[in-house]
């Protein structure tokens, strides 16, 4: 297949799962050019109760103008909208996450001239800062930041409604999921701050965004619709700050906004559920699709927030836990807790964030984590954007050198890995879960493959099998970083070991190893080296045990 027809035939599969209001809306998007429209903003609205404290990020600005986002530092000296930067770099300079950050009450000076420094700079519906998803998180930091007891000049005032307006008019429909609920819910912030019929327009439309999107985003089992762990942290976020505001202007007449209201309670605590199944006993997330530390706030700091504002989490539940609408397990059993994938990569729709990760899994031992996924350091488009999205940057099998999903450019999959045959049973104080993908079904002989990993109080044992076709195929078990990997004189196993003296035996049953150099990414900007233990199946199958 020639190069042309290749990607013709990955943008072919990537489109048909479309919706048509994307397509639509994406011509739109490009050809509507609405203007700015700056005139006296609405009326205040009063508060009836206190602002509760929320969830804080971590500190990002460290003078008037200088700020390090996604493990870059960087100034102001060469203006708001300089392209040499990333674009995720200029995306986090204006969103004004500092101002609601660790600490932020010592910096509000700073904070102060930033605004009118951004007013200033920023001329309506031009530049980044404009684009919706910037403006849309823009005008929840301003807000929060002027409900947490700071003031607001009339200047800034002036801007968030012409900000509120912009984007009324910008909604990302084209782009749906996590985009187009956080432009609604800036909508909704704008619409409770002011009063009047144009402030009732944006919170009814806000609202009636997120009384269609929360349904549909939030899984029965409380997970975030794109089964990324990172996504739905901030996605909980965003429902504990809906719910804050809510209590705080608690007269609001709004129809639909008193149903979204009484409708949070029970989503919030669902979420919680999920995240904390979701985490490794360290607290921190498990990295699953695009995710990655520092960016949403930790499990810990969105069960404070949420027991500020009355919506305490229920005790987590203790052994096997089955999350079957989003296709995530957690198993725990002794000294150890293994989080499963056995999902789909995403919505049809809406696979930006998905990584070829399917069946794979992460583990962690004694409370520290052993087996880790790549995590992610990057968007964009690139070699290592592709690399850290690939089959080969987790923990499960990779067939012929090619990806369980046709992960391409920096947000886009053409034809997916589909889990089925699910099992999962009890047997002699083990966990063993069971399950097979067909991603692979597009090479020769279609081949399919199934894992079978058991958990136990003492070991893991993980059995790979690949049938159809005569392919190479490799397992692959990414350690964290943590741990000193060494291969025994036998060839075959070997330990990993902590620095104060914890130690992991493995041994490869069946198949060949192959120690090799890996790398891992906590968080955005960071490059950690790692080991990487690779196993070749022979003929169709590898079996690895690990014990401790």
């Amino acid at each position: 297949m020639t190069r042309s027809m290749h990607r013709l035939n990955l943008l072919w599969h990537t489109i048909r799962h479309l919706r048509p209001i994307q397509i639509g809306g994406r011509v739109w998007f490009r050809l509507y050019r609405p203007r700015a429209v700056v005139r006296s903003a609405p009326a205040r609205r009063s508060k009836q109760l206190e602002w509760a404290q929320t969830a804080a990020r971590r500190q990002s600005q460290f003078g008037p103008y200088t700020f390090r986002f996604i493990g870059m530092d960087g100034s102001l000296a060469d203006g708001w909208n300089d392209m040499r930067r990333e674009k995720l770099w200029l995306y986090n300079l204006h969103y004004f996450d500092d101002l609601n950050a660790e600490g932020a009450t010592s910096r509000t000076g700073w904070h102060e001239k930033l605004i009118e420094c951004w007013i200033e700079n920023n001329h309506p519906g031009r530049g980044t800062g404009w684009e919706p998803y910037p403006t849309s998180l823009r005008i929840v930091n301003w807000l929060k930041w002027e409900f947490a007891g700071n003031r607001l000049s009339a200047t800034a005032v002036e801007s968030l409604a012409t900000q509120a307006r912009w984007l009324s008019r910008r909604l990302e429909y084209h782009l749906l999921g996590n985009h187009l609920f956080v432009n609604a819910k800036a909508l909704v912030f704008a619409g409770v701050f002011f009063r009047g019929s144009e402030a009732d327009g944006w919170l009814s439309r806000g609202c009636k965004i997120l009384l269609s999107q929360v349904p549909e985003q939030i899984l029965p089992d409380g997970g975030h619709f794109e089964l990324s762990t990172m996504y739905h942290a901030l996605a909980l976020e965003d429902l504990l700050d809906l719910h804050n505001l809510f209590q705080v202007f608690a007269q609001t007449s709004n129809a639909a906004a008193h149903t979204l209201a009484a409708a949070l309670p029970n989503q919030v605590q669902a979420m919680q559920r999920w995240l904390a199944a979701m985490s490794h006993p360290d607290g921190g997330i498990g990295f699953f699709n695009d995710a990655s530390f520092h960016i949403a706030p930790s499990l810990e700091e969105l069960d404070a927030y949420a027991a500020r504002i009355g919506l305490d989490r229920q005790e987590p539940q203790i052994g096997t836990i089955l999350l079957p609408d989003s296709g995530y397990i957690r198993l725990d059993n002794g000294p150890s807790t293994a989080l499963l994938d056995v999902a789909r990569i995403g919505p049809d729709y809406l696979p930006g964030h998905a990584h070829a990760d399917t069946l794979s899994f992460e583990l962690s031992v004694r409370g520290k984590r052993l087996l880790v996924n790549s995590g992610t350091s990057i968007y964009g488009r690139g070699f290592e954007r592709l690399r850290q999205r690939g089959t080969a940057a987790h923990n499960t099998v990779i067939v012929a050198g090619e990806n369980s999903s046709e992960i391409w450019s920096g947000f886009r999959v053409a034809r997916r890995a589909f889990p089925f045959g699910l099992k999962v049973a009890e047997q002699g104080g083990s966990t063993i879960v069971t399950c097979s993908h067909d991603g692979y079904k597009r090479l020769p002989g279609r081949p399919i493959h199934q894992r079978i990993f058991e958990l136990r109080g003492s070991g893991a044992t993980v059995i790979d099998s690949v049938s159809g076709g005569d392919h190479s195929a490799e397992a692959r078990f990414h350690f964290h970083p943590d741990w000193t990997v060494v291969v025994a004189e036998d060839g075959k196993s070997g330990t990993a070991s902590l620095a104060d003296g914890q130690l992991v035996r493995w041994e490869v049953e069946r198949g060949r190893l192959r120690l090799d150099e890996s790398s891992y990414h906590p968080e955005f900007g960071a490059a950690i080296p790692t080991a990487c233990l690779a196993v070749m199946l022979s003929s169709g199958t590898s079996v690895v045990h690990f014990s401790w």
